[in-house]
């Protein structure tokens, strides 16, 4: 069986490498001419890492990611809401990473060289189209190199090509606009002082007006610093998305003065944003659900099928869980169509109700809590929330999401 995988993302370098280790013939064509390590930082929750573990990766990975020891929210005035242990420290068999995206895109793409071969890894083509006959699907790409046209046969193809995706546009060319949520992510990264015990996550304020920071670096923890992923999260006047690029670098000033007094025991924002040597602007967009993914030998996989907004650390994650369902759906039934329909069945209903729930905010559902209720603040969380109501929100989203222990208990490898 030969797969043509459009994207070599997380999503679409995962999935080569499950099928390759279940032994298919696997092409991967990326539009950029040459990959680099991009981006800021990523969470990888015990369900995603579960899955690179089993492909080998722990050791890589823990050289350079943080094991996440805990997870926090607060509301604006730095007072703790909820906090629980992550990862290992919860008991799990996997740890939480946190990790430059960058840095874990490079190392999925040598691990990928290594087992598919350089030579199945293809940059700088973009995909333009496709036609299926029945017995294959033939693709057609552009080759930014000579801007040549080549065409590839395949028995399935697979759209892994991101929110933007070529191949999602080319199943539903009208219609399937991105859906802005009227708020502004701000994201840098700053070299600072560990805070708490230099491996844990936080989140502050509420739906309008927050804040998110992990450590990414285990070089820089065990030399007593920490590299700190920090997104700043705005409602924007206007409410419309915008026309430019979505990625831009932005000066600090747009949004830093609305966290100006947000300087705690323990925490020091204004400095963290401050000290940040680039700040990069994104929308806060998913796309709604979409009614099917797969025509017949064509199907989508991650953000082409299911973006998210970037809530409860599952973006990525999901992705991931894709491509081992996807995987053992080939793996285990040798009629294509109906492989990829059992895929499309058992994860479409899954992610969708991953990106409503994300749109009504998630686990952070408890920020919003404690805004709504308690707005000039409380003096224990439980006079304005039940703790039962706390404990309820974490494991309600656990489990929808898919990262509960009884579920990954079940997903693990034999």
């Amino acid at each position: 069986m030969k797969v043509v995988i459009a994207g070599a993302g997380i999503g679409g370098l995962v999935l080569g490498l499950m099928l390759r280790e279940r032994g298919m013939d696997v092409e991967i064509f990326e539009a950029v001419s040459e990959i680099k390590p991009l981006g800021v930082g990523i969470n990888l929750l015990p369900h995603a890492s579960q899955q690179l573990c089993e492909l080998g990766l722990e050791d890589c990975l823990s050289q350079h990611a943080i094991q996440t020891s805990s997870l926090s929210y607060f509301n604006k005035f730095g007072q703790q809401i909820w906090t629980e242990p992550r990862g290992r420290a919860a008991g799990y068999g996997s740890p939480q990473f946190s990790i430059h995206r960058g840095e874990l895109q490079m190392n999925l793409l040598d691990t990928a060289i290594e087992r598919l071969g350089r030579e199945h890894i293809h940059q700088g083509h973009v995909f333009q189209s496709f036609v299926q006959d029945g017995n294959k699907v033939t693709s057609t790409w552009l080759r930014r190199a000579d801007n040549t046209e080549i065409n590839v046969d395949s028995d399935i193809l697979i759209g892994a090509d991101g929110i933007h995706s070529a191949v999602r546009k080319f199943l539903y060319p009208t219609g399937d606009l991105p859906r802005f949520s009227g708020r502004m992510l701000w994201r840098g990264i700053t070299e600072a002082p560990p805070y708490m015990d230099g491996r844990s996550m936080f989140m502050a304020g509420y739906q309008d007006q927050k804040f998110v920071a992990y450590p990414i670096s285990e070089p820089l923890r065990r030399e007593g610093r920490s590299l700190i992923n920090w997104i700043a999260e705005l409602k924007v006047p206007n409410g419309e998305l915008p026309k430019t690029d979505w990625n831009r670098k932005v000066d600090k000033g747009v949004f830093s003065p609305a966290f100006a007094d947000w300087k705690w025991d323990w925490i020091d924002i204004p400095s963290i944003i401050n000290e940040a040597k680039e700040v990069y602007e994104f929308p806060l967009v998913d796309r709604d659900p979409l009614p099917r993914w797969t025509f017949d030998r064509v199907s989508l996989l991650g953000d082409a099928a299911h973006p998210m907004y970037p809530i409860g650390s599952n973006g990525s994650a999901q992705a991931i869980l894709d491509a081992r369902y996807l995987a053992d759906c080939l793996a285990g039934n040798p009629d294509i169509l109906y492989a990829l329909r059992e895929y499309e069945a058992e994860r479409l209903p899954k992610t969708t109700g991953i990106v409503l729930r994300n749109r009504m905010n998630g686990p952070e559902q408890v920020m919003q809590l404690a805004e709504e209720r308690a707005p000039q603040g409380f003096h224990h969380v439980n006079d304005v929330i039940p703790q039962e109501k706390l404990e309820e929100i974490s494991l309600k989203y656990k489990r929808l999401a898919g990262f509960d222990k009884d579920s990954l208990r079940a997903t693990a490898k034999t």
